[in-house]
């Protein structure tokens, strides 16, 4: 090799050294994109080691939605401000992109550890159980309202909750009120309900309080839910316990998790004024 080539790379050596493949080097001379800083009369590419750098650049761009026209216009007319200013905006959107992909991975996260539990639980028990204080992100009131109502209700719950990125996994649950049970209007909820990000600010929340719940899992549509309300008021009879003021309800399993409506399965956590018996 030439005594003035040896502190440079083949195209070979420079597709190595930047873990690409020789067509990729090819490619970006064929577009004017980055060109070996050496091509000699018997065509023969090499690159230098400060050629490394501008590879990687290319590549961030890259990564961050660049299109490789915009990149070689950039680099054909960079001055250091525009590098400043075009990396910081980048830079903006990464920060964008890792939030993003935070809230991801906690909905995620959140998915999974709600599916683990569901598959430890016995759904034919109705039980009397302790459960502590949870802070819940309400809808307005949709107590009353007519169809058209609740799904604007609806939409603007979710429409909320997905632009102040508040989603966390957890399920969109549903408020009934004591009045509603004992008339048998279980469909006619006082709110709609789910837990959101700990770390949510200047977001009003409201106090599901600890204590006792009569707890119990509806299997298959909402249409006959009313049937499992019977079997919580059978048992809610048969010892000395006084309705709180509502009763709350989730999916604990769902079309994210099964297959068919005959499977789902709704938690419905009734919450005690008093109790007598011992759990």
């Amino acid at each position: 090799m030439n005594e003035n080539l040896r502190k440079y790379f083949t195209t070979g050596e420079f597709a190595k050294l930047c873990h690409v493949k020789k067509q990729t080097l090819f490619h970006y001379d064929e577009i004017g994109l980055l060109s070996p800083e050496i091509k000699t009369e018997k065509g023969y590419r090499y690159y230098s080691y400060h050629q490394f750098d501008v590879f990687n650049v290319i590549e961030l761009l890259k990564e961050v939605d660049m299109p490789l026209k915009d990149i070689k216009l950039f680099l054909r007319t960079k001055t250091p401000a525009e590098l400043i200013e075009l990396l910081k905006g980048k830079s903006l959107e990464i920060e964008r992109k890792i939030q993003t992909l935070n809230q991801i991975q906690k909905i995620i996260d959140t998915k999974i550890a709600l599916t683990e539990y569901a598959l430890t639980i016995d759904f034919s028990q109705i039980q009397l159980i302790e459960q502590e204080q949870e802070q819940l992100f309400l809808s307005d009131s949709i107590l009353d309202c007519s169809d058209k109502e609740f799904l604007k209700s609806v939409s603007t719950f979710v429409e909320y909750l997905y632009t102040k990125k508040l989603d966390v996994g957890h399920p969109i649950g549903a408020i009934v009120s004591k009045e509603k049970i004992l008339q048998e209007d279980y469909d006619n909820y006082s709110y709609l309900y789910t837990k959101i990000a700990d770390q949510a600010e200047d977001v009003s929340l409201y106090t599901k309080q600890k204590g006792l719940y009569v707890v119990a899992y509806h299997k298959g549509s909402a249409k006959n839910i009313p049937k499992t309300y019977k079997k919580i008021m059978d048992f809610i009879d048969a010892q000395p316990i006084i309705l709180g003021n509502f009763a709350y309800e989730e999916y604990v399993l769902d079309e994210v998790s099964v297959s068919g409506e005959e499977n789902y399965v709704t938690q419905i956590m009734v919450e005690v004024e008093s109790c007598n018996s011992e759990l």
